[in-house]
């Protein structure tokens, strides 16, 4: 079964669900991670289930940036990882905002 990888995203093409409680993601990457999937997981949490986005081009009016979203994340404070088992940072989910990362 092949799977479907969605093209590029457009300006305002992403829904955020932020409130009380609840904040998001947006972890900005160089293109060469295009296409990968990156994981995350609670830090607070001793064997969190990690969740994962894909990393895809987006347009805005600013030009091409790559960036994985993640919506709907509990606040608090959650571990990027780079593969199974090295951290690539660490970054705070905070209620109704939207948290940014710059993979490095």
């Amino acid at each position: 079964m092949t799977e479907y990888v969605p093209g590029p995203s457009g300006s305002g093409s992403v829904v955020l669900d932020v409130g009380p409680g609840i904040g998001a993601l947006v972890l900005h990457t160089p293109a060469a991670l295009d296409g990968q999937e990156i994981e995350i997981s609670r830090r607070d949490v001793p064997a969190a289930r990690r969740t994962h986005s894909q990393v895809r081009e987006r347009r805005t009016a600013g030009g091409v940036q790559y960036a994985a979203v993640y919506p709907g994340l509990a606040a608090g404070d959650y571990t990027i990882w780079r593969d199974a088992i090295s951290p690539a940072g660490l970054v705070t989910i905070e209620s109704g905002s939207v948290a940014s990362y710059h993979w490095q």
